[in-house]
Formats: structure tokens, sequence, C-alpha cells
């Protein structure tokens, strides 16, 4: 793991993989580094016009990958259930999916669902996602994936549980949910669900004999057009100011950001639960990396997955308990 570059990733060929939100950033370039080692990569994103235009893109930085666009929409079940529909139509099985795509710190909303944007994007659209795609994960001939980014800032909120499981939104539902809320704080719930999600995820693919691995990653403080749209909602503050300099100074390029989460999806040995980050905390080559305990809570990840199946309408039925 020492010094593990892009340049270490094994040959992927004969793989397929879908990375969500891979039209720019981390997402684009965990595609774009995927491509390059053989795999054939689907960039499942949100619009359009950006996603056809990353594909053409990629074709040209990667001459003769295989790449292909689909339409998803995270913050909208109904596309993800499209998505799945036809992926499965073009596909037989999947050997890596990537659940790259997500918001930070955004001012309160909801998706099309009615969940509040961060988790309901975040996690819930992810949540979704990979039990829709789960038979073709199945499928792979051997050693398939999950990796789920998350973040540092999972320490910013973690989930409680009342009558109704995490309110269907991390905490903020029902009429006049936006009264005591804090975007980032729910951006850390947010954070925190993907690693519940990936704890439970593992803990019952173990259970189950099961031979496709679950794991998370974050990039550290990584220069991203996620970064940067948290950082210009806060306006001409000192936050924001900060947050500039920080960019300039501190952190570490794209393509560095994404080394942990191509190490957590390709390098050989990776254990089931494990979290990926930069070796610094913030910056550096991948390692494991330190998680809050509420993270590796059995009680709060069954909670949070039957909430998840409810909410969603997705059921793991071949996953049980």
């Amino acid at each position: 793991m020492p010094g593990w570059k892009a340049v270490n990733i094994p040959a992927q060929s004969g793989r397929t993989a879908v990375v969500t939100g891979a039209n720019s950033g981390i997402g684009y370039v965990t595609a774009r580094e995927l491509a390059r080692r053989g795999a054939s990569v689907v960039l499942a994103c949100r619009s359009a016009a950006r996603g056809r235009a990353a594909a053409v893109r990629l074709r040209a930085e990667v001459p003769g990958a295989e790449a292909e666009f689909i339409p998803l929409d995270l913050a909208d079940l109904s596309s993800v259930r499209e998505f799945a529909t036809a992926y499965g139509r073009r596909h037989a099985s999947l050997d890596l999916l990537v659940n790259n795509a997500g918001v930070m710190a955004l001012p309160y909303g909801r998706t099309a669902d009615g969940f509040e944007t961060q988790f309901g994007v975040n996690h819930l659209g992810h949540f979704a996602l990979t039990g829709l795609l789960l038979p073709r994960l199945r499928a792979a001939a051997a050693g398939a994936r999950i990796v789920t980014v998350s973040s540092g800032f999972h320490v910013l909120g973690r989930i409680t549980f009342g009558e109704d499981g995490p309110a269907a939104t991390g905490g903020y539902g029902g009429p006049g949910g936006e009264h005591g809320y804090r975007r980032w704080a729910a951006y850390g719930r947010s954070k925190t669900a993907n690693l519940l999600f990936t704890h439970e995820l593992a803990r019952r693919f173990t259970a189950v004999g099961s031979t496709i691995t679950a794991a998370a990653a974050h990039p550290g403080y990584a220069s991203s057009n996620l970064h940067a749209g948290a950082a210009a909602l806060e306006g001409r503050t000192l936050v924001s100011r900060l947050a500039a300099l920080g960019d300039a100074v501190v952190a570490q390029p794209t393509a560095s950001g994404a080394l942990p989460t191509l190490y957590a999806a390709t390098a050989p040995g990776v254990r089931q639960d494990a979290f990926i980050g930069p070796r610094l905390g913030w910056r550096g080559a991948p390692a494991p990396s330190w998680r809050a305990g509420w993270t590796l809570d059995d009680t709060a990840g069954e909670r949070l997955w039957a909430a998840s199946e409810k909410l969603t309408g997705v059921s793991y039925a071949s996953l049980p308990r």
C-alpha cells in the first residue's frame, strides 16, 4: 500500500464497472483510470449532456476505451429503477459498482420522493441502486466489489432513530422538517449512513458466504466540484475565504483524491468493510482510515437497513439479517 498510485491498478480487462457521478471530479478520474486498465465503464450521471460529453472525453483520453453513458438521477427513485433496468438490458453481470456521486452541504430541500436531499441522494439513492444491481453483481465471475464513497466529515453527524426510523430524511422529515436543519450536520449524517450501509452490507455478505466485497473510501481534502460548490454556498464569508485558501494550499489534486476509491475497488486483499482514505487523513497515498465508532454499530446498521428498505421499496431478500 505505501506509495500506491494509479499505475498500480491491476489489469481490469474483461471487467465491467458502474461509476455514479462520473461526469466530473473524482468520479470521472475513477472511471478513466479503470478504463485505462481495460475495464468497460458505465458513466451513471444525472445530466445527459454532461454524461455524454464525459464519455466522449474519456474515449479521447484513453484510445480504445469502452465507455458508455446511462442516465441516473439519485434524487428520483424512478430514475434509479430505470437505470437498473437499462443496465440489465445491456449487461448480464457487473464486476464493480462505485457509489461515488453525492451532494454536499446543500440548503434544505427534498428529493422527488420527499426525502431530505442529502440523505436521499447520498444514501437512499445508492442503497436502492445497489439492491437493484445486486443480481448482476452476483452474476459476476468472481471478486465483485461495491465501493461507497463516504467522507471524513461523517464525524459531524450520527444517525438517531425515532419511531419512524431516521425520519425518512436523516432527521428532517415531515411538514416543517426544515426547522432546525443544519446542512453540514445533515451532510455528516448522510456520510455516516454510507459507512453504516457498507458495514451492514459487508456483515450480510459474510453471513451468506458471498464472494462480493463491500468497502468504503474517502478522498481526504481534494479539489473537486463537490467541494467548490459547497464553498460557494458560503458566499463572501470567512468560511469561503478559508475554503479557497485550503484548496490552494492544502488540497490534493483530484487525481490523488481518487486513489483511495481506486484502491478499494481494485487492490488485492481489500477486506470486507474496509475504509480507505489518504495516509495523512487529508492527503497522501491510500491507507486504512480512522472512522467513528458509531459507524461500526451492528444495531444501528440493522435499523438503518430496515428503514432504507421501507423508504425505497427495494428489498435485499437474498441477504437476510
